[in-house]
């Protein structure tokens, strides 16, 4: 569970903090329904651009922001759906769009999680503590932004690899970023930089997405309920199959949890990169799907709740990055029938995104869904991080012709099979779960008591974390009051 154990003094010294940079925290409740969000501001937001460094854009931390730059409100949740002619199956493939929160990406949400909770019981102390946030990507960019906005010191670390858009940005609000070898899947190395850092600063705090509960939790509760309000919106009559989600720390896949407690019938998949098969060989390998597969199994995946697991070849995300981008590539598309408000949005998926949406494509193949099925997915960034990665495509394979274009869209897209796909029975997800082992206890001190509890206890050392959101809106709410500023 989270620790929510109150310390009354280093909690004066956040509240401070926050009286001093005029922070105001939203509740679990408010990302939920952003109805329930002050009319002051509501107002105040109008003058605020989506990715400024303010911090009433802790408030746009939800599914539900209008689609626009600078101003917006709030309205019914971001989504795109796939049309057959794109994906070649007749079921509805829902992807929840994640450009639209601040940062561009919903990681934004998960770190928010990992913080808040200490910070509202004074267990971070943002006049001493910083927060390290290891990542290979978006949730060190989601870290160091919800720190700037809470008044706090951050450290961003990430592989050397990334993508350069991700790095010129964190320089800007990051107090400090590190770069460490290796590329997407090179993750041990970030875990050695953390235990440097713990081993020689006394006031680093790590937030290790791999093992936080509240990367888990606010997925469960925030992304979750947003799924379901989406099918109570779209399923007209169908019948909701499941959701597929790639899996990076595995936080995302907290909303499986939530689907699958309202749905019992329904499936949770989870995508990796063929390149570097973790979850369905035990297999390890670099590859380029950014923001997924990291050679271990997170701490906080629930692997009792997984029904699936799905391999993506990485060269497929990439070359459909080139046909959903390139002008040759979306007029290929719209002379095959794709309607043109639907090209025109492709540029919301990024790598991952792609990665997530062929995944949902091979699980609409292997249980052969019709018309009325509706398969849920998320688009966890967009092309506006990726823009770097696309002009270095050009560069090593030329202009992107109509002949490239047909080939993507026949082989990668409309060629996309049920190899590499495996429906997990219980001793599947058993040797799944116990590949934890090796990384959370042996070489990170987690205790094998826990990690058998996680199996033994189930859904009861799940459904304990999921209870916490209550509580954790009770300590927010004092802590607002606490600071003075919400009246």
């Amino acid at each position: 569970m989270i620790d929510l154990r109150v310390n009354e003094a280093q909690l004066e010294r956040a509240a401070r903090r926050a009286r001093e940079r005029g922070v105001v925290i939203p509740t679990f409740r408010e990302m939920r329904d952003p109805s329930l969000v002050p009319e002051r501001v509501r107002l105040g937001l109008r003058e605020v651009g989506l990715w400024d460094l303010h911090p009433l854009n802790l408030y746009r931390i939800t599914w539900k922001n209008e689609p626009v730059q600078k101003g917006g409100g709030f309205g019914r949740v971001n989504r795109l759906e796939f049309p057959r002619e794109l994906s070649g199956v007749r079921a509805r493939i829902v992807g929840l769009v994640g450009k639209w929160f601040p940062t561009g990406a919903h990681k934004v949400g998960a770190t928010f999680g990992c913080l808040v909770p200490r910070l509202v019981t004074g267990q971070f102390d943002p006049t001493f503590h910083k927060a390290a946030w290891p990542s290979t990507g978006n949730f060190c960019r989601g870290g160091a932004y919800n720190a700037a906005l809470l008044g706090c010191e951050s450290i961003a670390i990430l592989p050397e690899g990334m993508s350069k858009e991700r790095f010129d940005w964190l320089r800007k609000i990051a107090g400090e970023v590190i770069a460490t070898p290796g590329s997407e899947s090179n993750v041990w190395e970030i875990f050695q930089k953390c235990k440097e850092l713990q081993r020689t600063r006394e006031n680093v705090m790590i937030f290790d997405q791999f093992e936080e509960p509240g990367n888990h939790l606010w997925h469960y509760a925030v992304t979750g309920r947003a799924m379901e309000e989406l099918l109570d919106e779209e399923l007209r009559g169908g019948e909701y199959a499941g959701v597929v989600l790639t899996s990076g720390s595995a936080g995302t896949l907290g909303c499986g949890d939530y689907l699958k407690e309202r749905f019992p019938r329904s499936r949770l998949a989870v995508g990796e990169a063929l390149q570097c098969p973790t979850l369905l060989e035990n297999g390890f390998g670099a590859h380029r799907i950014e923001g997924i597969g990291d050679k271990h199994v997170p701490w906080i995946h629930n692997v009792r709740n997984t029904d699936m697991v799905i391999a993506i070849d990485d060269e497929d995300p990439i070359s459909l990055l080139r046909l959903f981008n390139e002008p040759v590539g979306q007029a290929y598309l719209r002379r095959r029938g794709v309607p043109e408000d639907v090209v025109g949005r492709l540029p919301l998926l990024g790598i991952s995104g792609i990665a997530n949406f062929l995944a949902a494509v091979k699980f609409a193949k292997f249980y052969g869904l019709g018309e009325g099925d509706v398969v849920l997915t998320v688009l966890t960034d967009s092309m506006e991080l990726y823009g770097t990665r696309l002009a270095e495509l050009r560069a090593e394979r030329g202009a992107y012709t109509e002949e490239n274009a047909a080939g993507d869209y026949h082989a990668r897209l409309l060629g996309q099979t049920t190899d590499h796909l495996l429906e997990l029975g219980e001793k599947d997800r058993k040797r799944i779960h116990n590949l934890k082992y090796f990384t959370w206890v042996e070489q990170m001190g987690r205790s094998a008591e826990e990690l058998n509890a996680q199996w033994d206890d189930f859904p009861g050392y799940w459904d304990r974390i999921h209870g916490q959101v209550d509580e954790i809106d009770r300590l927010i709410a004092a802590f607002n009051e606490r600071v003075g500023l919400a009246r």
